[in-house]
């Protein structure tokens, strides 16, 4: 359960966690930058040449996302990372979820709105989770299945969100969320920006075949992971004054 931090607890309810929701918020996301810049290190120092060499056989210096994730250990690093940060993304999409329900009870089309955010946002971390665990290596055609619905649901995602934030802006006088709308804002034309230019790079790599291009491809796919990842770490300011609770209930005892 989500409750204001001097929320009461209920005579029947007994606490098992209460963890403030920004620390939850910034522990989530911190598990998968901390898996993807291991992985893109250790993948720089003992698997430069695999981690870089592409089709064109041009020099490069970056290793692509997909390329870092593939090798081993980089590839158990990782899978370990979002294996744990997978569980808390379907719990926040809830709590969002039930953040708007309170906020549009009154209005279908955004709570019907609400509804896609909250599919969009399962969808983009299962898309996640299917890229992680069948590597490049693998199977390719799952493995990029998997990284365009990530994608895919990732921008709808956002795109969503920023339609609901700006309704929700218009009847606030909240500044915390005023802030959090407007970097939703950015966020989402900064990530939109990256991956048109990231398909720019990987089109013209694969068409000319030029030393470095794929590095620009690789720099940028970093910059739309990142800008994802600090998107979702907005629910720091949504969720500010809140706390994760786990609760059960009291016995009742008969004699």
């Amino acid at each position: 359960m989500l409750q204001g931090p001097y929320g009461s607890l209920g005579d029947r309810e007994k606490p098992l966690i209460r963890l403030p929701f920004t620390d939850f918020a910034v522990g989530t996301v911190l598990l998968a930058l901390t898996g993807l810049i291991a992985c893109i290190v250790i993948s720089l120092m003992i698997h430069f040449d695999e981690s870089t060499y592409t089709h064109c056989q041009v020099p490069n210096y970056l290793p692509s996302i997909s390329a870092s994730i593939s090798l081993v250990p980089e590839r158990y690093i990782w899978r370990f990372c979002i294996g744990l940060h997978s569980a808390p993304r379907f719990l926040v999409a809830a709590v969002y979820f039930c953040f708007y329900r309170g906020r549009f009870a009154k209005s279908f089309p955004d709570l019907a709105l609400s509804g896609l955010a909250l599919i969009t946002a399962i969808v983009e971390n299962v898309g996640l989770l299917l890229l992680t665990y069948v590597s490049s290596t693998e199977t390719y055609s799952v493995h990029k299945n998997g990284f365009i619905t990530f994608i895919a649901s990732s921008l709808l995602h956002m795109l969503i969100t920023c339609r609901l934030w700006q309704v929700i802006k218009k009847f606030s006088l909240n500044p915390e969320e005023l802030v959090s709308f407007r970097w939703k804002v950015r966020l989402f034309v900064f990530n939109v920006s990256c991956c048109l230019i990231a398909a720019y790079f990987f089109r013209r790599h694969n068409k000319y075949c030029e030393p470095g291009i794929y590095t620009m491809f690789a720099l940028c796919e970093y910059l739309v992971v990142l800008s994802n990842m600090a998107f979702h770490m907005t629910a720091f300011l949504d969720f500010a004054n809140k706390e994760l609770m786990v609760t059960t209930p009291t016995e009742d005892k008969h004699y």
